[in-house]
């Protein structure tokens, strides 16, 4: 009997689940299906749902802060030069289980999970986007890394929603220091003028309703710094889709207020 590729996909894919049964990409224990968490991991998993800004995706303890326009304060009092912005973890302990090992630690299969996650907080996004693109890494650091964990995570997205994916649309053009811990001032100039679009990819963004991808959004200088040189180069819109989302930075002090 002839097997159609979908069958032999199917059978291989279930052999191999019996010799190595699917685990949790947070803690490892042994779970029913690929790409599923555990009990525990799936209780303790700190999901961004509503409400939360719909500029920033930062989490509102209740809907009132939100105001009319479901906006927290700080975006109402600064806008982002994106369009909207999703995550679907908070930054913590726990989801830095799965995204740290899938940027250190080689676990590209983390990249399939989170998107899985990113598609659900994000649907409203992924209906209104014509192309994904990822935050591209400086070169020492993709040479050395052998991916950027941002493209696994693009890819997956386009797949999931039937779209396509430009994953060399954007480069870095030098590389820059962590931003956290920076003054705004401070990180404005580091991000100035270190992202462009890649040389030939112009017609590739214009017109386009653009979703860039990325691990997580902490200032929001990275993003701010894409935005930019995707909408200079054509785009229709930017928004933005990450897996995890940081409390924001104090523009007068460079510590988290908000976790």
């Amino acid at each position: 009997m002839m097997l159609t590729g979908g069958l032999v996909a199917r059978s291989v894919r279930t052999l191999f689940n019996t010799l190595l049964p699917p685990v949790c990409a947070a803690c490892g224990t042994e779970v029913m299906t690929e790409g599923a968490f555990c009990g525990t991991c799936f209780k303790t998993a700190h999901r961004i749902v509503s409400p939360h800004c719909d500029r920033c995706g930062v989490p509102l303890e209740n809907e009132g802060l939100g105001g009319t326009q479901n906006c927290c304060a700080a975006c109402q009092a600064h806008p982002p030069v994106w369009r909207s912005a999703r995550a679907a973890f908070v930054y913590d302990a726990w989801s830095r289980r799965l995204i740290l090992p899938l940027k250190y630690s080689d676990h590209t299969e983390n990249a399939a999970v989170l998107a899985q996650h990113m598609a659900a907080a994000a649907e409203d996004l992924l209906g209104k986007a014509t192309l994904v693109v990822p935050v591209p890494l400086y070169r020492t650091r993709l040479w050395k890394r052998r991916y950027n964990q941002a493209g696994l995570m693009a890819q997956g997205l386009g797949r999931l929603a039937g779209l396509p994916c430009a994953v060399d649309a954007l480069q870095r053009v030098r590389p820059t220091k962590a931003l956290a811990r920076l003054f705004a001032a401070e990180r404005e100039r580091e991000m100035a003028q270190a992202i462009r679009i890649r040389k030939g990819r112009d017609a590739r963004i214009r017109g386009q309703a653009v979703l860039l991808v990325d691990d997580v959004l902490t200032t929001g200088s990275t993003a701010t710094a894409c935005t930019l040189a995707l909408m200079k180069a054509g785009a229709a819109s930017v928004d933005i889709l990450v897996a995890a989302r940081t409390g924001r930075v104090d523009e007068q002090n460079p510590h988290f207020v908000q976790e």
